[in-house]
This record gives structure tokens, sequence and C-alpha cells, in this order.
């Protein structure tokens, strides 16, 4: 599920939508165990570029993953952000005089808008908060609406979607060519969304891959993500926590969805104390835990994020000094913040261990704290620890993002129903299998 950080009175003072690094398709290659490799990159867009996920986070974030690939026939590069969150992948299509960041259906022969009388008109997905219709062609018609008062429309279609020279025939994808946004001007700057959950419409789904990887450097804004198998003799064995499946359809739970089970949180040596009930979805789904790649930060529900901010309190007097600030609220949900001079004293800080069945994920120096942009007192810089409260957002569940994601490699076995961790520098692993940055 994909999340966005809204920014409040920050967005008002900053507006950022700057590539880092854009990495053409052409450069992925073909692992010795037959898996497709593709860069991992890292894209700061502005905070309404990408719509979200409805019945989630209604907030925005300014950092995305983003993998170059190529669609239609002939191809046509797009950069798309990797959500592990969303199902449909949609890109903006313009069918008029395309711009660079738009794809142009009219160039592709392969282009096909789907019929209203296709079954995957009637396909069922929490992606479509309207009931997909048909418009005067008789055209599947979708909108797609979110929290934040923003939508996107357009037609259902399929087209080639190709990575290293091997194509998807009739991939089904979202084409939109309309939307609502407070930043219209900027939203043409992003191409679109490869959708990876385990939904029956999404990119992993119709790809017929059973397994995917992907591993985020925290040094150069770069990574790598792999299709296939990841039997490589330099990465470490993975601890695998298997996914959480309820069968019974539930109003709080998304069942395709990369749900695992949180059991507790650790800071240095000492668990919380919390009881295990904190940590399991109750009986309308509300409080499961989901790896998002869609999401910056990690959100934690009330009593978990209440209990976790007291006790990183305690263990940090004396190292940091806290923002003296009540109603700073960095990105709506993130309210311990501080106030460094210089540097930050990373080597002081504890490390938070989120503890998940049969594995466990460490979150340690610089990836516990965020430098706000522009946002200073007097000499000092201000930090945001980068765990926030899912309460403050009015949301129901916990939220791994892709922050704490870094220089862990993470494995989606849709075939074992499991998620598999291991720590390894992302940067190295990306030279190793030959994805330079």
């Amino acid at each position: 599920m994909t999340f966005v950080n809204i920014y409040y009175l920050l967005q008002l003072l900053i507006s950022c939508a700057i590539i880092i690094q854009s990495t053409p398709p052409c450069l992925c290659s073909i692992s010795k165990t037959g898996g497709l490799i593709l860069p991992l990159n890292t894209m700061a867009i502005p905070s309404a570029s990408i719509p979200r996920q409805p019945n989630k986070l209604s907030f925005h974030h300014n950092v995305s993953l983003t993998v170059s690939l190529s669609v239609g026939s002939p191809p046509q590069n797009v950069t798309m952000v990797l959500d592990t969150g969303s199902e449909l992948s949609w890109l903006h299509c313009n069918k008029t005089p395309a711009t660079p960041s738009t794809f142009d259906p009219h160039r592709s022969t392969s282009y096909s808008p789907t019929p209203c009388s296709s079954s995957v008109c009637t396909t069922r997905t929490r992606d479509f908060t309207l009931p997909v219709y048909c418009d005067t062609k008789k055209l599947c018609h979708a909108t797609i609406s979110y929290a934040d008062a923003t939508s996107v429309e357009g037609n259902l279609a399929s087209d080639t979607f190709l990575i290293d020279g091997s194509g998807m025939p009739s991939m089904v994808f979202g084409c939109m060519d309309s939307g609502s946004s407070s930043n219209p001007d900027e939203d043409a700057k992003s191409t679109g969304l490869i959708g990876m959950n385990r939904g029956s419409l999404s990119f992993v789904t119709q790809m017929g891959f059973q397994k995917f990887s992907y591993c985020i450097s925290g040094r150069d804004s770069s990574g790598v993500l792999l299709f296939g198998e990841t039997n490589f003799p330099w990465l470490r064995p993975l601890n695998y926590t298997p996914m959480v499946q309820i069968s019974t359809p539930l109003p709080y739970f998304d069942r395709v969805a990369y749900t695992v089970q949180l059991e507790g949180i650790r800071v240095s040596g000492k668990v919380l104390a919390l009881p295990k009930s904190v940590f399991v979805p109750d009986h309308t789904g509300a409080g499961q835990t989901m790896v998002d790649s869609g999401t910056q930060f990690t959100f934690l529900l009330g009593p978990a994020y209440t209990a976790l901010k007291k006790e990183f309190m305690q263990q940090t007097k004396g190292v940091l000094r806290v923002l003296e600030e009540p109603n700073f609220v960095f990105q709506g949900a993130m309210d311990l913040c501080y106030r460094v001079g210089g540097s930050m004293p990373a080597a002081g800080l504890p490390t938070v261990t989120l503890m998940f069945r049969g594995a466990e994920m460490s979150v340690s120096a610089e990836r516990l704290m965020y430098r706000v942009p522009g946002m200073v007192r007097g000499s000092d810089w201000v930090y945001c620890f980068t765990f926030g409260n899912s309460d403050l957002l009015g949301i129901e569940a916990y939220v791994i993002g892709h922050h704490h994601q870094q220089n862990v490699w993470m494995e989606f076995d849709l075939a074992k129903l499991r998620v598999g961790l291991a720590e390894v520098r992302c940067d190295l692993a990306s030279q190793r299998l030959g994805v330079l940055p």
C-alpha cells in the first residue's frame, strides 16, 4: 500500500521535484540464477505527484523508489514508482501531443484499450474507490479517489511491458489522462506507478513471478530490484517471517498486502512492556503490519508508538536536545523532534529493533533521525525521529517504510507466502550484480 507524507505548513515553504538519479531502462541484466535484475533509484517528487491507495494513509512522502522500464511498440521509456502496497500499475497518458513525462498510446501499435465487455472491468480491487464503468466509447473507465481529495482517472488498457528486452504482452494497467491535484504543474514530472502487491492485477502477478527482491542503499540513493531467485554466495542467509493470511473479508484488513506479524519492539537490550494483543489485528482487521516500499518512514499504532517514544527519549537523555515545541508535528505523525547543532551524534543513539515472527529488523544510527529540510532553530538543524504515530493520521495499521529497509535485502516469496530479510551493504550488492549507480 502506498502512502504519502503531508508536509503541512512545511510544504508551503518547500517545493522539491529533483531527480537524484535516473538510470536508462537498458541497464539491466540476467543473473546466473535466471532472475531479472534492474537498477532501483531514489527520486524526490512533489507531494501530490503520486496519488495514493484508497482506504489507506492520506499523507504525502517526498522520496520514492523508482525503476525504469519500457512500454509499448516501439518501446517508450518510463520511470515508475515501485509500490509493494498498490495493485494496479498506471501511467500518465497524454492522448494529445505527449510530453516526456507521459506515455503516448497513439505511438504504440500494441496498445489496446479495455472494452466494457472484458472481465477485467468487473475485477474487484481495493484500488478503485468508485466502480469501474463504461465511457461513451464503451471502454472501461476507472476513477481512483483519495482521502486527501486528489484523484486520477482514465481508461484501463493493455500493452507490452519490457524488461531487458523480454516483454509481457497484454499487461493490464491504467492509462490515466486526468486528475485533480494541489500542484498539477509538478504532477507532470512523474510517469506513473508500478503496483507490486499480491492482487490479481498487480505487475508481479501478471508477469507470473513467484519471487522478487530489492535492496536499497543508504549511501548513494541507488539500489537493485530482482525478479527470481537470490542464491548468491555473498548474500547472508535470509531470516523469514510468514505472511499473515486472513480468508474472511474484513473492513480494515488488506488481504493482498505483504502483511507480517510484529511481535515486539526492542530499544537497545530492552523489550518494550507491551501486551501481544497490541500487535494483533482485531475483529475488524485493524492493526495489521504491512511492509510497504511506497511509504518512506515507519508508523506504529498509538500504544506502541507512545511506549517507543518514551523509551527512546529516556535512553537519549544527555545525547539529544528535544525540540520544545508541542505544536510541531513533522508530516502529520512525527512529534518527537530535536535540535541538533553540527552533525548528528549517531554513535550515541540506541538501536531500535522490530521483532517479527522468525525475523528482526534493526534500525540504528542515521536511519533513526531525519533532518527536516529547511527547518532551523537558531544555528541548529531540526531532526525528527523516523517512527511516526499512526493514530495521528487516523489509520488502523502498522506500516514498515522503505527508509528502515535500507541496507536490508528484502525478499517477497509469493509461492511460500513469506518475507525474507538479511542485512547487507546494498551498494556493494548492486556492484556484485553488475548494476552500477
